[in-house]
């Protein structure tokens, strides 16, 4: 194997599937069984998952919404995919870690670094 760690960036879109909007279940299935192989085949991998099947910050900014504001919104719709994806592998068996650098202490840990990596 040439690879021992890999990073994917999975973005909210690729979560819609045909969908106009949201989480199509069975894509997010497809894509939880994949990552599985690629863990049951030995490899360490770290998930950068989007938003934007749910919310586009600039688009509401566009709109007169506060940037700041937009971003926000965009950054618990990551969230929210990230843990539709974590109940997800869990129930292939995958372990997983949801880390988030906005804290959301019930939801998530916080994103640090070094434990990142020791979670790998």
């Amino acid at each position: 194997m040439k690879y021992k760690r890999i990073l994917l960036k999975l973005s909210g879109e690729a979560l819609m599937g045909h969908k106009q909007f949201g989480i199509d279940n069975d894509r997010l299935k497809q894509y939880a069984e994949e990552i599985k192989t690629a863990v049951d085949a030995g490899l360490e991998v770290a998930i950068v998952i989007g938003g934007g099947n749910i919310f586009r910050g600039v688009q509401a900014e566009e709109g007169g919404m506060e940037r700041t504001q937009g971003d926000y919104m965009g950054m618990l719709a990551t969230v929210i995919n990230s843990m539709a994806l974590q109940s997800a592998l869990e129930s292939t068996g995958v372990d997983t870690r949801l880390q988030s650098a906005i804290e959301l202490k019930q939801i998530t840990e916080p994103f640090i670094r070094r434990r990142a990596v020791r979670h790998l």
